[in-house]
Parts: C-alpha cells; structure tokens; sequence
C-alpha cells in the first residue's frame, strides 16, 4: 500500500513538471513572438528564454509553429467563453453589438501580447508557412469571433431592428475592422494613461455610427452599410 501510495504520488509530481514546462514554454514564446514578431523567433531563442534545452521543446511541440498555434487557440478559446452567454441577456442587437466589442476590448487590453499575435497571424499569415491543418484550425477558431458578429445582425433583422436588405456580411467585417483597427492604432501609441479610454470610446461611437447609418429615420435613406438589391443574400 506504501509504495503503490508513492508511486502514485511520483506519478503526480511528474505530471505537473510537464504541464508546468510546457506552460513555461508558451509563456517564453509568447514574450519573443510579441517582442520581435513570428519570423526571427527559433526554436533555439525560445529554449533559451524558457531556460531549457532546444531538446526539451520538442518533448512537447514540434515546432515554432505548433508552438504559435497553440497560443493563439488555447486563448482565443477562453475569449469565445467569455461571451458564451451574451445572446441570453434579452437585450436588443444594438446594445449586443457594444456589449460585444466592450467584452473583446477588456480581454484584448488586459492581453496585449495575444492581440499582437493574433494581427501577426491575420496580417501575414501568407508569410508564415504554417502547415496548412494548424493554419485551417487557427483561421477557423478566429471565424468563430466574426461569426457572432454576423450572428448578432441577424438577430436585429429577424426582430425588426434592422433592415431586411442589409448586407450582413459587409457590415460584420465593418464591425470587425474597426475593431482590430482602433486597438491597433492606439494600444502602443499616443499618451499611455488615455490609450484604453480612447479605444473604449472610439470603438463605441463607431459602433453607434453604423448602427445609426442602418436605422436611419429618413424615408427612402440608404444606410451607409446598406447592400444593393438582393444584399441579404449575400452571406
């Protein structure tokens, strides 16, 4: 009973090495891949940065690019849990849409190593030469984050909130552009102590411009992000 007891105890204890050094090496790549981008980080620099042999790295990854992969899936999925019940508020497509990008700021601003990432990976993903089963598997983890956009415009047609001729496409990738776009522009640039103020308020009035522009009082007045005719079906 002594011995099965140790065992099982020495069993343990080896399992949280692993998963204490495989977290150690995508916490040292996450730094190299935010500080320097994916091309110049190796195999080797972030051996050396996790403090452990290039040997070591690949007990666990097969390479920078399974390494890359698994940052971005692994986190982008807490994101997607984060907004796992915003269709059950009750509230009106509008206020989803700012509710929406509210949620996707606050995680992105308290991890700005994933957002500069994930715009590597959505800027330069020709350049990257991943293989195409883990470039398929992070492109289709991000859709995900698009798609509820999307969702949500349909959400406002189906209850009279928003025309039945609006593009639900165009103004998904509208939504999402401006986004990535504002953060982008003002996470590591202009005074540090308004950066998030005005993303947060940039985000939010825009988000309120399109959706004035989609609802516009006037009779006969196409919305800015109006489709042509036929527009809705377009998805």
């Amino acid at each position: 009973m002594h011995l099965r007891g140790t065992n099982v105890g020495l069993e343990e204890r080896r399992r949280r090495e692993k998963e204490n050094r495989r977290a150690a090496i995508l916490r040292a790549a996450r730094k190299l891949f935010f500080e320097k981008g994916f091309k110049p980080v190796t195999v080797e620099s972030i051996a050396q940065k996790a403090e452990l042999s290039k040997g070591s790295i690949y007990l666990y990854f097969n390479s920078k690019e399974e390494i890359y992969t698994q940052i971005l899936l692994s986190d982008i999925e807490k994101f997607h849990k984060g907004i796992a019940d915003l269709f059950r508020t009750g509230e009106t497509a509008s206020d989803l849409l700012v509710e929406l990008a509210k949620i996707y700021i606050n995680f992105f601003l308290g991890d700005k190593e994933l957002f500069r990432i994930l715009m590597t990976f959505m800027l330069h993903t020709e350049h990257m030469n991943l293989p195409e089963e883990l470039n398929r598997h992070v492109v289709k983890t991000t859709n995900k984050t698009i798609s509820v956009i999307e969702k949500i415009f349909q959400y406002g047609v189906d209850r009279g909130e928003f025309p039945p001729t609006m593009n639900l496409r165009l103004n998904r990738d509208v939504i999402w552009g401006l986004l990535n776009g504002i953060i982008s522009l003002h996470l590591f640039t202009g005074f540090e102590a308004r950066r998030e103020e005005r993303i947060r308020a940039t985000v939010e009035e825009g988000i309120r411009e399109v959706i004035r522009g989609l609802i516009a009082p006037e009779a006969g007045a196409e919305g800015p992000m109006k489709a042509a005719a036929g527009g809705r079906t377009d998805r």
